[in-house]
């Protein structure tokens, strides 16, 4: 006994419906895992949107503390990876040669006080590009990438990227004109902390301002 009328065959959905159902189900997965899983995670975020939403620097700190879990247990360089997770599969595409070299050109540390601020520039040409990487010791800081330009070049002056109680960052930076490329951190905590910065590449001098 039943309550309802089996459906008809050309009532069910065909099979180009459900392959196309499919299809669809998977293109959501994979964009919401490139917009929001990897920016809030990892700090990947090969779109844009995740710094739009603010989730990369969820993923920065995220990073940070995994990085900083992992040297706890093992005095050489390693990489935290969630290999059992399809983000985390997903994510080696993205990284597979991240940290393969720990050979840094200047090395700086700074330790600021409550409330004091410093800033630490590269003299670079319009067009260098510098990697770079720092971090606190503990603690947070408010920091501002930017540039400089000469004064006879109308002062010309451009922010790369901000950032508020982040423990520490590292990328590129590709200089937008010829002047003073680098970083403002200010400590809003109760306590001191000291900032390390490690750079190389193509600049020809690294300085406190």
């Amino acid at each position: 006994m039943y309550n309802e009328n089996r459906p008809e065959h050309h009532q069910l959905p065909s099979s180009a419906r459900l392959i196309k159902s499919t299809l669809l189900a998977i293109a959501a997965a994979i964009l919401i895992l490139v917009t929001i899983v990897l920016p809030a995670e990892y700090n990947i975020d090969p779109t844009g949107i995740g710094n739009v939403l603010g989730l990369s620097e969820m993923g920065e700190i995220k990073t940070q503390l995994a990085d900083e879990a992992a040297e706890d247990h093992s005095q050489a360089p390693q990489i935290v990876s969630p290999v059992n997770t399809m983000a985390g599969q997903l994510l080696g595409l993205f990284v597979a040669t991240a940290h393969a070299d720990d050979i840094w050109t200047d090395q700086m540390s700074i330790t600021l006080s409550r409330g004091e601020g410093i800033e630490i520039k590269l003299a670079m040409l319009k067009g260098a590009v510098a990697e770079y990487s720092w971090s606190t010791d503990k603690g947070v800081v408010n920091y501002d990438l930017h540039g400089d330009g000469k004064a006879d070049d109308d002062g010309q002056s451009i922010s790369y990227k901000k950032g508020r109680g982040v423990p520490g960052d590292e990328g590129s930076l590709t200089a937008a004109f010829t002047g003073n490329h680098g970083w403002f951190w200010r400590n809003r905590g109760k306590e001191p902390v000291t900032v390390t910065v490690k750079v190389r590449g193509d600049y020809s001098a690294i300085k406190e301002m």
